[in-house]
């Protein structure tokens, strides 16, 4: 790497705790047309000969964030304001970008993630890195784990930024970081500023669906779009081959605990035109129930012969992850609508529209489930998996012919659905204006096995207004979260 990885590994005792390099003192990007310039410069963050952890989280959404570096089991907080929200280090970065007239043409601060793409600068760092492949982005996250492993480097551009309107041309470009950082984690002068050649050309016409470019662009394009199910190319844990055998058992060790967010992303929208849905009004949301642990919720769906049903068994293990026991607990049933084609748990989780003396209204239709883990809720909660993307959509929730699926969804971790179509979404047409609240209530039914379910409910309050087809809704903030 440029910029002085290559001498940090060749002397030890010489090694900052943490460097900013750049892989390249010469970087060409695409600009793409009514889109503009991804800001990937080809820079690093790398860490020396200790890994670098911080901790973030909130106690309630009435507190600010708190972060807190970790260093041999000791906490040292971060400066207040540092961190805002959990999309990574606020300002840590600061991007300047010059013409070739020595005008300055970008001049902005950027957030950076410490669990960003990266890879070991040296043969001696460890092999792999425990900590999550990414910072998260749901608006109800409660706490965050950040870290960069010893010998190892992270990208420092991750998409957290708007694309930059660049002309075509040559630049100059400048990444360094900000003066709170280089202060509190003791970065030299040297080590904290690198500057590159930068060359913006046209992006080259290519087919959207094919080609690294125009994935990527299309990738940035699609940021903050609704979280959709998560879908990961390594191999699904694999279903017991058959129905467990023995006593079935609830034995008195850790289980799940199934909490809900408030809702969030609510709007009215009408009707698609030449639908019959087409005179109706919907409200539409996002919903995320997660999984506060101390145990994972393992489901195993096995098929009724000839039935497009499944009967469900929930496992349970001990302090060791040891399975001790079984009990079933509902069913799963085959869907064939497009989108989905797999397989549901029917007792995961209900929506419901109240009114303002919080009885029930309208229901959601979307009463079954293919879990996965969508969003980290919070990684500091007791065995928090920081990699919970071991299921695989395809395999794990099966297809027609599947005799059995697993269903996981693990500690710290949440299964973000959007009410989007009509049926899931609430039809409020004919409901008058006023206050409602937006109700998520995980295991419904009380089916599933829990360490608790006192906190299964969450309501977010609503107040329609507007007219018919021309509906307005009003989201209060929930403590110091605005998100509507």
């Amino acid at each position: 790497m440029a910029g002085g990885a290559g001498s940090a590994s060749a002397s030890n005792t010489a090694e900052p705790a943490l460097k900013l390099v750049a892989g390249s003192t010469e970087v060409t990007l695409d600009r793409y047309p009514d889109y503009g310039v991804d800001l990937d410069l080809g820079t690093h963050l790398v860490a020396g000969k200790k890994l670098v952890e911080v901790r973030a989280t909130r106690k309630t959404y009435n507190d600010p964030i708190v972060a807190k570096q970790v260093v041999n089991g000791k906490s040292k907080t971060l400066p207040k304001g540092a961190v805002t929200d959990f999309a990574g280090l606020g300002k840590f970065l600061h991007v300047t970008i010059t013409d070739s007239t020595g005008q300055k043409v970008i001049d902005r601060d950027q957030t950076f993630c410490l669990n960003g793409e990266g890879s070991r600068v040296r043969p001696d760092a460890p092999d792999t890195s425990p900590y999550p492949d990414g910072c998260g982005n749901n608006p109800f996250t409660l706490g965050a784990v950040w870290g960069l492993q010893a010998g190892w480097s992270v990208n420092t551009y991750g998409y957290t930024g708007e694309p930059a309107d660049l002309p075509v041309g040559t630049y100059t470009a400048k990444v360094s970081v900000n003066k709170l950082y280089r202060d509190f984690f003791k970065i030299g002068t040297s080590d904290s500023s690198v500057t590159v050649n930068l060359t913006i050309k046209d992006a080259e016409q290519c087919d959207p669906g094919h080609g690294d470019g125009c994935r990527a662009a299309a990738k940035a394009k699609t940021l903050g779009a609704p979280a959709k199910k998560a879908v990961s190319t390594t191999v699904a844990p694999k279903p017991n081959a058959a129905r467990p055998t023995g006593k079935a058992s609830v034995p008195a060790g850790p289980k799940p605990d199934l909490r809900s967010l408030p809702a969030w992303q609510i709007s009215v929208a009408p009707g698609e035109e030449g639908t019959p849905n087409a005179d109706k009004d919907f409200l539409q949301f996002a919903a995320n129930v997660w999984n506060a642990g101390p145990s994972t919720l393992v489901l195993d769906g096995f098929r009724q012969p000839g039935k497009d049903l499944m009967d469900a068994y929930q496992y349970f293990y001990d302090a060791n992850g040891k399975q001790v026991g079984y009990q079933k607990t509902g069913t799963m049933e085959w869907d064939a609508r497009d989108g989905h084609t797999h397989w549901h748990f029917t007792d995961f989780a209900r929506y419901s529209l109240l009114n303002a003396s919080q009885s029930e209204v309208v229901r959601s239709q979307k009463e079954a489930f293919c879990l996965a883990a969508t969003d980290a809720i919070d990684y500091t909660v007791k065995n928090a998996n920081w990699h919970p993307m071991n299921t695989d959509l395809h395999t794990a929730c099966g297809n027609h012919g599947s005799l059995s699926v697993r269903e996981v969804l693990d500690v710290g971790s949440g299964d973000t659905y959007s009410q989007s179509l009509p049926g899931q979404s609430f039809d409020v047409t004919d409901l008058p204006n006023g206050t409602y609240y937006v109700q998520v209530l995980a295991n419904p039914e009380k089916r599933l096995f829990e360490s608790s379910t006192t906190n299964n409910e969450s309501l977010r309050k609503v107040i329609l207004g507007g007219t018919p087809h021309n509906r307005t809704v009003e989201v209060p903030p929930v403590g110091v979260i605005d998100a509507p």
